[in-house]
Formats: structure tokens, C-alpha cells, sequence
């Protein structure tokens, strides 16, 4: 390995020069034997990096992965031998996660429109929000309903599960916010109220700032998010500013609260006193999605793919922040923001008022944005039927799915971030393969549009619920 380092240059040999995702050289510049290839340099960034288990990496030269020998590459793309080569080593996640093809049960119960479903952190639990009021707990070793909870007087628009897995809130159209016990499935306490009209989006505070967990956010049609203590059951912090309907809000890992709004204006809050920090402007209409660079890690708190558990809350708090300090590294949280304009911008907050980058490529609303698990992926869902699938760092443009024949309403990763799942206005959900950008499987099954969809955090099944009322499950 050392020899290879300082390899003379001579005519069988290409000038690289690696690159870590956020941009930064590794080493200096190398001359390599044309006969390397990715697994050569798989080794070569392990050593470079000191890293003691040897992790796997994807190499990437342009937006093209690299996946023959330098030297095949070079008459292939008949580059220039004299000129530098560029190449990304990008992570990969160390396990892999089987691509769900058949739908393993559709259970009924709920007797109107299934408008929300989502795993609990550890992957273990499924809880559905509906148009009947309900919000339903599964078991999914018996794949049959568990509990029935009945307390909302209007349709469950949306429900979020704490990062310790403790709590489910849930809110509806009429404004108000249950917390529920997903052991018992009884109902805590009474309604959360406050807001003046619907609920459109719920966001804990992150484990690794606080655990138990104890605050969430809630954004509403009212214009309003309102900060919420579970424990004395009352609205800590009114966030007020927005001139119109708040539709959607994330509690991001660094402490801080992003709204967005369909006054075209994103708006970042601090959480002590909630006062506004920055007001983030660009979008020449409605704000309809968010999403967090870190947003896999701030949902599942401590629990990862080798299904651990722990035995106190602060052994708990410290495996997440120890989680949220590994995937963040050294750069920013990065946002991103889709919109009604057919565009997106990715930010980082923290850093700048300006975006980074602007994203456009849409030719309808953007009506669903999300990041990888690790970060390196950002894909976006729209009305043009389409799902685009964009650099997580950059915000550059890489691919485009096409497939779904009407609306796309939601989107989810799988927990190794090599797999991204579409539902649609179509009746369908599509499992997309990042790598080589072409769809993996289709999954008919629905009898009508599929509002909702959710990919374990443990990576081993799909729920999905729409307009049919069923809840369908999808393993591999």
C-alpha cells in the first residue's frame, strides 16, 4: 500500500485525486495503475482514512459511479490522461437492506380514507391515521389490528411517534392534539387544544436533546406552531409570524425549529423563548414539504439496524447523540424545501440566510421532499408524476424515475439509503434503485390512490394506506 502512495508516474497510470462527498481532498493527488478499480480503491480509502474495520465505499466521478477499472474508464469516456481525475468516495451502509416484492397482508378496519401510517422508531410497532377519526395501533407479528383509539372528533390528518418510541401524538381537522400510549392504546389525558383550525404536521424534540421525551411542535392551518409539554399538557410556546397557513415543521437536531408556510417564507425559531431566528426567503409560492439531512437519525434515536435495546433513558440519550454526532460529521444540518413554485432550495440555516442551491426540474408542485438516511440523497415527489433524485450535498440534479402515471404523494428510504419507495394517485407503490437509477419493483395491489407510505426503520417492511381504507403490508 505505502509503494502504490508514491507509484511513479508512467504510461500506464492515471492522476486521482480522492474526494470526500462534502468536497474535501484525501491525501494528495495519487497516480494509479489503470488496472484499479473500485475495490482497489476501496482499500486504498480505508487505509487513507485509518479506518480500523474496513467499511465500504461507492465511487463516484462526476454523477456517473464508477464501477469498471480506471483504465476502462478512460478509453470509455475518452478522457484526457494529462488532466486530474476527480473521484467521490461515498460511504454505504455496512448492511443491506431486500427490496419488499409482495404484499404480505391488507388488513381492513379502518372505514374511511387511511391518511397517515408510520413504523415506530425501533420498526416494531404500525400506527395509521384515518378520515373514520381513528388512529389504529398493529401488531405486526399477527399482521391484525391491536387497538383502536377513538378521542378525535374529526379526520386524523397526521401523527409522529416519539424518538424514544413512548408516545404517539396524532392531530386532526378540527385542530386538536391526542397523545396515546402505543402500549395500551389509551388514550393520555385530555385534547391538546389551541389551534384555531387543522393540524398539518407534528415534530418531536430530538431524543438526543432531550429524554425522555418531553416537547413537540405542532404546525396548524391557523398560521400558528405551538410547542407542546407532554408532561404538564400544556403549550409551552406559541411560534407566531407566519401571515398563513403553517404546512409543515421539523425540530432539527442543533435545537432549532423550522416552519413552512404558504406565505412562501420559511422561518427558523430557537425553542427556549421561541423567538425567530432567520426567515428564509426565495420560493414564489407555497411552502408545502420540508426535510432534514439528519431526519433518519432524529426519528429513530437510539435504536439502529442491529435492533439493540436499552435499559435506562440517559444509556438511551447518549447512543443518540452519539448517532447524530457520527452522521452530521463536521458539516451543517442541511434543509430542504419544496414547493408549489415546482421548485426546491437547500439551505443550510445555520450558516446562511442564502439557499445553497436551487432546484428545478419539476413541472408540477413539489408536494413531498426527503433525505437519505445517510444524508447523500435527497429525492422529491410531484404532481408531474415524477420522482427526481438529487444530490443530498450539492443539490444537484442526477436522475429523474419515471413510471407512476398520475400525482405522486409520498415518498420513503430504505434504512441503507439504496432503495427509495413511491406511492401514488395510481394505485401503485414503486421501489426505485438509487444506483442504477431504474425501477426495481412495482407493487399494484391498491384499489384506488395511495395517500401514505412508510419503510420500516428497520428496514424489513412497507406499510401503505389510502382511499381503499386497507393497510397493506410489504415484505421481502
Amino acid at each position: 500500500m505505502e509503494n502504490r502512495d508514491q507509484q511513479e508516474p508512467g504510461s500506464g497510470s492515471v492522476m486521482c485525486q480522492l474526494v470526500s462527498p462534502e468536497g474535501d481532498h484525501l491525501g494528495a493527488a495519487l497516480y494509479l495503475p489503470q488496472n484499479v478499480g473500485p475495490p482497489q480503491l476501496q482499500e486504498i480509502v480505508n487505509h487513507l482514512l485509518h479506518n480500523e474495520d474496513k467499511l465500504p465505499y461507492a465511487f463516484y466521478i462526476g454523477d456517473e459511479e464508477l464501477s469498471v477499472q480506471l483504465g476502462a474508464y478512460m478509453q470509455q469516456k475518452n478522457a484526457n490522461v494529462e488532466v486530474t481525475l476527480r473521484i467521490v468516495y461515498q460511504p454505504q451502509a455496512v448492511f443491506r437492506i431486500r427490496p419488499v416484492n409482495r404484499c404480505s397482508a391488507t388488513i381492513a378496519g379502518h372505514t374511511e380514507a387511511v391518511l397517515a401510517v408510520s413504523f415506530s422508531p425501533d420498526g416494531r410497532c404500525l400506527a395509521s391515521g384515518s378520515g373514520d377519526t381513528t388512529v389504529r395501533f398493529w401488531d405486526l407479528n399477527t399482521q391484525t389490528p391491536l387497538f383502536t383509539c377513538k378521542g378525535h372528533k374529526n379526520w386524523v390528518l397526521c401523527i409522529a411517534w416519539s424518538p424514544d418510541g413512548n408516545h404517539l401524538v396524532s392531530g386532526s381537522k378540527s385542530g386538536e392534539l391526542i397523545l396515546w400510549d402505543p402500549k395500551t392504546g389509551k388514550q393520555l389525558g385530555t385534547p391538546l387544544t389551541g389551534h384555531r383550525k387543522w393540524i398539518t404536521a407534528v415534530s418531536w424534540e430530538p431524543f438526543h436533546l432531550q429524554a425522555p421525551c418531553r416537547r413537540f411542535v405542532s404546525a396548524s392551518k391557523d398560521g400558528d406552531a405551538r410547542i407542546w409539554d407532554i408532561t404538564t399538557r400544556k403549550c409551552v410556546i406559541a411560534l407566531t409570524g407566519h401571515t398563513n397557513s403553517v404546512t409543515c415543521v421539523k425540530w432539527g437536531g442543533d435545537g432549532l425549529i423550522y416552519t413552512g408556510s404558504e406565505d412562501c417564507l420559511i422561518k427558523v425559531w430557537e425553542t427556549s423563548q421561541g423567538k425567530l431566528v432567520k426567515t428564509l426567503q426565495g420560493h414564489g409560492h407555497w411552502v408545502n414539504s420540508l426535510a432534514l439531512s439528519t431526519e433518519y437519525i432524529l426519528r429513530t434515536g437510539a435504536y439502529d439496524h442491529t435492533g439493540k435495546t436499552y435499559s435506562t433513558a440517559d444509556e438511551m440519550k447518549e447512543a443518540a447523540l452519539a448517532r447524530y454526532k457520527k452522521m452530521r460529521g463536521n458539516a451543517p444540518e442541511r434543509l430542504v424545501s419544496g414547493s408549489d413554485d415546482f421548485t426546491m432550495f437547500l439551505w443550510e440555516p445555520t450558516i446562511s440566510k442564502q439557499p445553497k442551491a436551487r432546484m428545478t426540474g419539476h413541472q408540477k408542485l413539489v408536494n413531498h421532499v426527503y433525505f437519505s438516511p445517510d444524508g447523500q440523497w435527497l429525492a422529491s415527489a410531484s404532481f408531474d408524476k415524477s420522482v427526481k433524485l438529487w444530490n443530498g450535498i450539492t443539490g444537484k440534479f442526477v436522475a429523474a424515475f419515471r413510471g407512476h402515471v398520475a400525482d405522486v404523494y409520498q415518498i420513503s428510504w430504505s434504512a441503507d439509503s439504496r432503495l427509495l419507495l413511491s406511492g401514488s394517485k395510481d394505485s401503485t407503490l414503486k421501489v426505485w434503485d438509487i444506483r442504477t437509477h431504474k425501477l426495481k419493483q412495482d407493487l399494484p395491489g391498491h384499489a384506488d390512490e395511495v395517500y401514505a407510505v412508510d419503510w420500516s426503520p428497520d428496514g424489513e417492511k412497507v406499510a401503505s394506506g389510502g382511499k381503499d381504507r386497507v393497510l397493506k403490508l410489504w415484505m421481502n
